[in-house]
C-alpha cells in the first residue's frame, strides 16, 4: 500500500448537487478525484475506487503522479510563452488545475476544459466560476468527435486557433478503446492546430504489473469508460508525426522533476510526455 500522502481533504466541495449527475454509476472523474483525497465523488464512486484500490493500491500515487505531471507540464509550457491552453478530458479541477498553474506564470492565461459526461462539467463550471471568466471555458464535448470540440464557439472564443495551443491530453486517452482510434484522434486534434503547438499526453501502461494491473482495470468496467492499459511502444505512436522535448516519452515521475524524484515513484504506472508541431 502507498504512504503517498493525498493533496488534502478540502479540493473542492460544493454544497449543490445538480439534477444532470448521476450518482448511480461511477465516473472515472470522481473515481480520480477520490484517489487524491477529494470530496466531489458519490458512495458509487468511492466503491469502485475501492474495488481498484483493494488489487492496485498504487492507485493513489499513480493519481498523485499525474496530477503533479500536469504541474510541471504546463508550468514549463507557460514559462516557455503559451498562453493558450486546451484541456481534453479535464477532469473535477482541484487545485492545480491547468488555469492555476498557467496563470501563475502568465495571468493572461487562455484555458478551455473540455469533457464528455455532464456531472463534470456542471461541477468544473460551478468550481471554476470567478476563475478569470472571460479567458475560461469549460465545454461538454468527447475527444471521440474531435470536431465537435475544434468548431465549438466557446471553445473557439477562448482559444485562438491561429496561434499556437497546448492541447493536454492527460490520462484521458486510455479511456478511448482501440477501435475508437486514439492515435487517430490524436492527429486529428493536431492538424487543427498551427506549427509550435505542443501535446501532451500521459496514459497508464501494464508495462510494470501486467496481471494486477488488468485486474485493477476490470474496476473500471462498472464506471461509464472502461479503462484500456497499453505498452510502452503504443504510447509512443501517439506521439507520431510530432518533435519530443527532452527527456522523451518516459515514466511519469521521470519527466523534468522537480528536485528528487519521490520516493513512491516506482508505484506510478504510467508514460508521459511533451511533442512540438513543427
Amino acid at each position: 500500500m502507498t504512504d503517498v500522502e493525498p493533496l488534502g481533504e478540502n479540493l473542492v466541495a460544493p454544497a449543490w448537487l445538480p439534477p444532470e449527475i448521476d450518482t448511480t454509476k461511477a465516473h472515472p472523474a470522481r473515481m480520480y478525484n477520490y484517489f487524491l483525497g477529494g470530496k466531489d465523488n458519490f458512495p458509487v464512486d468511492r466503491e469502485a475506487a475501492e474495488v481498484a484500490l483493494k488489487v492496485v493500491p498504487e492507485a493513489r500515487a499513480m493519481s498523485r503522479g499525474n496530477r503533479d505531471f500536469l504541474g510541471r507540464a504546463v508550468r514549463h509550457l507557460a514559462e516557455s510563452g503559451f498562453t493558450q491552453f486546451l484541456d481534453l478530458g479535464t477532469g473535477i479541477p482541484g487545485p492545480g488545475n491547468t488555469g492555476d498553474v498557467a496563470r501563475a506564470v502568465n495571468p493572461a492565461a487562455r484555458v478551455a476544459y473540455v469533457d464528455n459526461d455532464p456531472s463534470v462539467a456542471a461541477h468544473s463550471r460551478a468550481l471554476l466560476r470567478g476563475a478569470a471568466p472571460d479567458r475560461t471555458t469549460v465545454v461538454l464535448a468527447d475527444i471521440r468527435d474531435p470536431q465537435s470540440i475544434i468548431n465549438d464557439p466557446s471553445v473557439r472564443a477562448t482559444v485562438d486557433f491561429d496561434k499556437p495551443i497546448a492541447v493536454l491530453m492527460l490520462a484521458v486517452l486510455h479511456f478511448v478503446k482501440d477501435d475508437e482510434d486514439p492515435a487517430g484522434i490524436v492527429k486529428e486534434l493536431m492538424a487543427a492546430v498551427p506549427a509550435g503547438s505542443h501535446l501532451v499526453i500521459s496514459h497508464i501502461t501494464n508495462d510494470f504489473e501486467p496481471e494486477r494491473g488488468a485486474q485493477g482495470a476490470r474496476a473500471y468496467d462498472r464506471a461509464t469508460a472502461p479503462i484500456v492499459l497499453r505498452p510502452y511502444a503504443e504510447i509512443c505512436t501517439l506521439f507520431d508525426g510530432l518533435d519530443v522535448l527532452e527527456p522523451g516519452i518516459v515514466h511519469v515521475p521521470s519527466w523534468r522533476p522537480d528536485g528528487e524524484i519521490p520516493y513512491w515513484a516506482d508505484q506510478v504506472w504510467g508514460y508521459g510526455g511533451i511533442g512540438r508541431k513543427s
